[in-house]
């Protein structure tokens, strides 16, 4: 069992060291390499797997409504701490809601529990940046228009993807094949950004960022469970959501701080001490699935 999650976490971290050593001594244009990510590779990646008919996505719907509960429920969860400790809401709050499922989940879990577990991956990276794209941003700027929180290629690419998959039209094996090779780009690629990204950031407000460290998987943890004893979930998509539900703030919190002016720094020690608590947390929460027997 420690074998299997030194095997999982391993190659995630080493990715991610590679895209911090190469940004260490080079300056690549890591955000126009986001960009390309995620207006192209990673809506290929969910519209392939959400089109595939091997992947039915009416098993998944319980699945995405936890999630929805972890996700939403986070932030409600740690409204009354913020209030406490007297943080800021609109910085501390939505990094502690929407988690790293695409940096570091789909890596992990398809790692971990092979390619059986990468629908359930996607489903939980579409429902978490959703939330994101909308809540989200209406967080940090009411003012936001629907319109621009939709316009998103990743917002088309679940659509159609669903429209696909339910129509039960079957795309031809070469068109998916192409599409997977296109989205596949994306799982390496958000570890590399992720590394160089970690060099963007200090421990200026490493108080934040440990009380960060803690209840974002905390949060996760406690909401997770009640939805696991009452909705009746496959195994495999019981691990993914425990998996899910202890992932730490994604880097995009940092990059949509920085775009809305909310103290960027602030969010970055969030970001970057949470990442680095997932060293200790992500295989703990492992190994616990797999002495569980879940997979």
């Amino acid at each position: 069992m420690i074998g299997q999650i030194i095997s999982t976490m391993l190659p995630v971290f080493l990715i991610a060291g590679c895209g911090a050593l190469y940004g260490r001594y080079r300056t690549p244009d890591i955000r126009g390499l986001n960009v390309l990510n995620m207006e192209l590779f990673v809506p290929m990646l969910v519209f392939a797997v959400l089109a595939d008919q091997q992947a039915p996505l009416q098993d998944y719907g319980w699945l995405a409504l936890a999630a929805t509960v972890v996700v939403l429920g986070s932030g409600l969860v740690l409204y009354p701490v913020a209030k406490v400790l007297k943080l800021n809401l609109k910085t501390f709050l939505p990094p502690m809601m929407f988690n790293n499922s695409g940096n570091m989940g789909i890596p992990v879990l398809v790692l971990a529990f092979g390619e059986a577990a990468l629908p359930a991956a996607v489903v939980l990276f579409i429902v978490e940046m959703l939330l994101h794209f909308s809540v989200g941003l209406h967080m940090l700027d009411p003012q936001t228009s629907v319109l621009r929180r939709l316009r998103q290629p990743i917002v088309f690419a679940s659509l159609a993807g669903l429209a696909v998959n339910l129509s039960g039209v079957a795309l031809p094996g070469w068109l998916l094949e192409a599409l997977n090779m296109l989205g596949g780009v994306c799982i390496p690629l958000m570890l590399f950004a992720l590394g160089v990204r970690m060099l963007d950031v200090d421990f200026s407000d490493w108080k934040l960022g440990l009380i960060g460290a803690i209840a974002c998987p905390l949060s996760g943890l406690v909401l997770a469970w009640p939805m696991i004893n009452v909705l009746d979930l496959p195994a495999l998509q019981v691990a993914s959501l425990w998996v899910f539900a202890a992932l730490p703030p994604a880097v995009l919190n940092y990059i949509v701080a920085e775009q809305y002016q909310q103290e960027p720094h602030a969010v970055a020690s969030l970001v970057l001490l949470s990442n680095l608590g997932s060293l200790v947390v992500m295989p703990i929460i492992l190994g616990l699935v797999f002495a569980a027997g879940y997979v």
